[in-house]
């Protein structure tokens, strides 16, 4: 069966599902931004397949959100996320404050967020950039951009 190409629709989530929808790229996203960078320690952390780890660090790497450091001559290879890597993880976040909020259970959240600016543990709060308000799905309209189709 063929894999459906979001990438080719004109919607920015569809587009990005394209890059992060396969169910481990999220997960591989989360070990390597929190210190996990080489493969056996991130296959040992997720349980995932060899296989299947390099199909999804390949990807990831096609799709510069990951880039590959070599640590040793045989070659191996350390994986770090790019700038376009680093903004996935703030999506991520988002996901992160929802599933604490609807997920967690009475056991509470699995890990905590300190901000660097101000020290204190929080979670992400979408804002608008223009005036800094809260912006959430209730707050906007949906209008056509320049990118739509037609």
């Amino acid at each position: 069966m063929q894999r459906t190409r979001f990438s080719e629709m004109a919607c920015s989530i569809a587009r990005t599902m394209d890059v992060i929808g396969e169910p481990w790229s999220p997960l591989v996203l989360r070990d390597v931004f929190a210190g996990v960078h080489r493969f056996d320690q991130i296959q040992a952390d997720l349980g995932i397949s060899r296989k299947v780890l390099t199909e999804r660090l390949n990807h990831l790497v096609e799709q510069d959100v990951l880039e590959r450091r070599a640590y040793d001559a045989r070659p191996r290879f350390e994986y770090h996320l790019t700038d376009k890597g680093v903004e996935l993880v703030d999506l991520l976040m988002v996901m992160v404050r929802w599933g604490d909020r609807w997920l967690a259970g009475e056991a509470g959240p699995p890990v905590l967020y300190r901000h660097h600016a101000c020290g204190e543990v929080s979670r992400v709060d979408l804002r608008c950039t223009r005036c800094g308000e809260p912006m959430h799905a209730g707050d906007v309209d949906l209008l056509p951009g320049p990118g739509s189709a037609g």
